[in-house]
């Protein structure tokens, strides 16, 4: 059995065709897919996906869609947490963070609105007594700093991609590490030297499917032009995921995955019974 920690079951690439990537997944062995939410218009979609398929899901407001957020989202949130407390399926506030890479999040006025929409959530977890679902881009220190304000009950930084003091800091406040298709590419060395020496308790994976496709399914920009065309991430990549971190680690496929479901387990908030 495997968890995909990090999975946009919700988004729009996967309308056509959903019953069956998450049947594929399932016949790759990936029992339980983690499906965050992104902003106040998909909480109800995550939800009813995941008591669909049987899979768990978070809820919050993605710092890329702060710009349009509004200080009510905030409001319906704590609303919607309060009201979906005895929900097994519901597992921690994300995905929530810090964008610091896209040139417009970077301005002065957004990097403010994305602080509040931040904290603030963190805020909400620790009031409902959640992990949180971290979007780490460029904006680890920041994310450091939030936690340290406002601590919580650990979570997730997924996606990682800092420092080996970074990384050990999240440790330090209760936090594992996601690591999925960036870590595939034999070019990624330093996330492949994290992926090796971190402390293998402080690693779980995930795919972030539709995004951040593995070696095997990304198209370069030229071969993109030539014609070829992107293949799309899905949670069935999982198992081919975990095959190159086994192999990173030296470790065989159930060890593995016994270890990545434990440390799961451990920062969040999942009914093992699902």
């Amino acid at each position: 059995m495997w968890i995909d920690t990090h999975c946009h079951l919700d988004a729009a690439e996967f309308d056509a065709d959903r019953d069956a990537v998450r049947q594929r997944a399932r016949d790759a062995g990936v029992a339980l897919c983690v499906i965050p939410a992104v902003e106040r218009a998909n909480w109800a979609k995550v939800s009813a996906l995941a008591h669909r398929y049987g899979d768990v899901y978070a809820l919050g407001i993605h710092p890329l869609y702060v710009p349009q957020a509004q200080e009510d989202d905030l409001h319906a949130l704590d609303e919607l947490l309060g009201r979906s407390k005895g929900d097994p399926h519901l597992v921690a506030v994300g995905e929530i963070g810090l964008d610091y890479f896209v040139p417009a999040l970077c301005e002065p006025a957004q990097r403010e609105k994305q602080w509040h929409f931040y904290t603030a959530q963190l805020q909400l977890a620790r009031k409902h007594g959640l992990p949180v679902i971290l979007h780490v881009r460029r904006s680890a220190d920041m994310l450091l700093k939030g936690l340290r304000q406002t601590p919580v009950k650990g979570g997730i930084a997924h996606a990682f991609n800092g420092s080996v003091q970074q990384a050990q800091a999240f440790i330090d406040l209760g936090f594992v590490l996601g690591f999925g298709g960036a870590m595939t590419f034999e070019r990624a060395t330093q996330l492949r030297h994290l992926a090796a020496t971190l402390p293998l308790s402080a690693i779980v994976l995930e795919t972030d499917a539709p995004d951040i496709p593995p070696q095997w399914i990304y198209r370069t920009a030229e071969q993109r032009a030539q014609g070829e065309v992107q293949g799309r991430n899905e949670p069935g990549e999982l198992l081919r995921i975990a095959t190159v971190l086994s192999c990173i680690r030296g470790l065989n496929l159930d060890e593995m995955a016994h270890c990545m479901n434990e440390n799961c387990f451990s920062v969040l908030s999942i009914a093992v019974h699902l």
